[in-house]
């Protein structure tokens, strides 16, 4: 073998190597390396819809208009709720005019024991002394057997009294009851009239308008979606092979496929646990097991959420709900 044919297959054999060392390079950087194209951007979204229901009378806002907390989004009508307050407020003036005449029921009652007391206490202690009399003295015995009797019977009016107290005291408290039941009928229609304003529990977009004035609006049907502007974040959807070089609190840099703009992000949580499609549940709640097995097994992917550094945000830019980005971890030294 002469000088240039081995300078030849020199230069073959270092290309050859040199490309099946950048090929391994690569192959390990695609298979382990903690990097996905699969991301998506998320966020929170509140359906909104009325907690009680009507004919929808304003809609003061438009699709994917931007709303802070509080502002008012759609109106249910009044009317029939303004009259349902007034109702539960003349229910109530009637409980309490109901409880007011009971209290003085039951003090007319009280009255009536301390007054049938008095009465029974003279009678007895009338009757006592003639009973203690000598037999010989001036007061015939029909004379004791009256005071007797007189005692028993205040006895009895003293008793009586007091079972109209505790009917009347019993009666007071049911109208005192009937009022609260009242008071709690007039917190709830004014709360109903409150609710017939819906307005935004957080600061966002309103999403997907979909109602108008003169719909119908049944209480708990959601009517549109509002992005919550602040629970913006990335699901990455890590292939297994990767998980071992994730960790929570490594930083990671976001590439969006929107223009390609560069964001900064932080690993918050790690899902423990995806559904296995291969092992089902049966009809009888045992396993049913799949008899046939694939030689080539792909790698499940496990999604690991991502918070984004709002402060690094560029100025104006659109971010949206199920956008998609390429993630790159950062792994701090282990």
């Amino acid at each position: 073998m002469n000088k240039t044919s081995l300078l030849r297959f020199l230069f073959t054999a270092v290309v050859v190597l040199a490309a099946a060392v950048l090929g391994h390079a690569l192959w390990k950087r695609y298979l382990y390396s903690p990097w996905t194209r699969d991301g998506r951007v998320r966020a929170d979204v509140v359906q909104i819809a009325p907690d009680v229901a009507g004919l929808v009378a304003t809609v003061p806002v438009h699709d994917n208009q931007f709303v802070h907390k509080g502002e008012l989004l759609m109106t249910i009508d009044r009317d029939r709720y303004i009259l349902a307050l007034q109702q539960a407020e003349a229910n109530l003036a009637a409980a309490e005019a109901s409880a007011r005449a009971a209290g003085a029921g039951a003090a007319a009652a009280a009255a009536a024991i301390s007054g049938s007391k008095t009465e029974y206490e003279m009678f007895e202690a009338q009757a006592q002394r003639r009973l203690q009399m000598p037999e010989q003295s001036v007061i015939s015995v029909e004379d004791r057997q009256n005071a007797v009797a007189a005692a028993n019977n205040a006895r009895a009016g003293l008793q009586q009294a007091q079972a109209s107290h505790n009917q009347a005291s019993a009666g007071a408290q049911q109208a005192l009851a009937a009022v609260q039941q009242a008071q709690v009928a007039v917190d709830l229609a004014r709360l109903n009239l409150q609710r017939t304003e819906v307005r935004a529990p957080a600061d966002g977009y309103v999403t997907n308008l979909d109602v108008r004035v003169g719909d119908y609006a049944a209480a708990g049907a959601a009517r549109m979606a509002l992005i919550d502007s602040h629970s913006y974040y990335i699901y990455g959807y890590f292939e297994e092979t990767k998980l071992p070089q994730l960790r929570v609190g490594d930083p990671v840099d976001i590439r969006l496929m929107a223009g390609g703009v560069h964001l900064k992000g932080t690993i918050t949580g790690i899902a423990r646990g995806i559904t296995d499609s291969d092992n089902p549940t049966g009809a009888n709640l045992l396993a049913d097991v799949n008899p046939t097995f694939n030689w080539v097994r792909l790698a499940q992917r496990v999604p690991v959420r991502i918070a984004i550094d709002t402060a690094a945000l560029p100025k104006g830019m659109v971010l949206a709900a199920g956008m998609t980005a390429t993630i790159e971890v950062q792994p701090h030294a282990k």
